[in-house]
């Protein structure tokens, strides 16, 4: 018989935890990026439980780089589009990731569910992207994602399937 276990992020003292926690976290890269800038020897790692998933998306994200999105994501991993469709392939799915990544805006994030069962999670997740965009008008994008997770052979835990929009209607784009 499998454990299954249930986190849930709901109450207010945990919200704090874990938002402060996230902030510290994205206070040190900023502080990091501008003192070092972008160094090609940079390296990410891989969370080695399911709730590292988070810190370590935001690091992605905001490093604007592609390659460190990527390696988040298992290779047959799924990621969701706008408009409802499914895309597997790996190129496809960095493209994608690419359009808002060259917006040059941080990603907030927050978990509000963690739902593990051996190695496999469930995540639901709160995140925005707010600023000046390069055109100089004001971006605001934002949503609920439900993110599957996979803890690989290696112990650690990927992306399986990028759902970011999370049961959002979906309107062809």
């Amino acid at each position: 018989m499998k454990t299954i276990s249930v986190r849930y992020w709901n109450s207010p003292l945990d919200a704090a935890i874990n938002n402060r926690r996230n902030l510290r976290i994205m206070a040190a890269m900023q502080l990091n990026r501008h003192k070092r800038g972008f160094l090609m020897s940079e390296t990410y790692s891989l969370p080695t439980e399911p709730e590292g998933i988070v810190p370590t998306m935001i690091a992605r994200f905001n490093s604007g780089k592609i390659d460190a999105m990527m390696s988040l994501f298992a290779p047959e991993a799924v990621f969701v589009a706008a408009d409802g469709t499914t895309v597997t392939d790996r190129a496809q799915i960095a493209s994608a990731l690419e359009r808002t990544l060259s917006l040059g805006l941080p990603m907030e994030a927050k978990a509000r569910h963690m739902f593990v069962a051996d190695n496999v999670a469930q995540m639901v997740l709160d995140w925005s992207i707010s600023g000046t965009g390069p055109d100089g008008k004001h971006v605001h994008l934002s949503g609920m994602a439900s993110d599957v997770l996979r803890r690989g052979a290696d112990g650690l835990w990927r992306v399986l399937i990028d759902n970011n929009l999370g049961t959002a209607v979906r309107r062809p784009t």
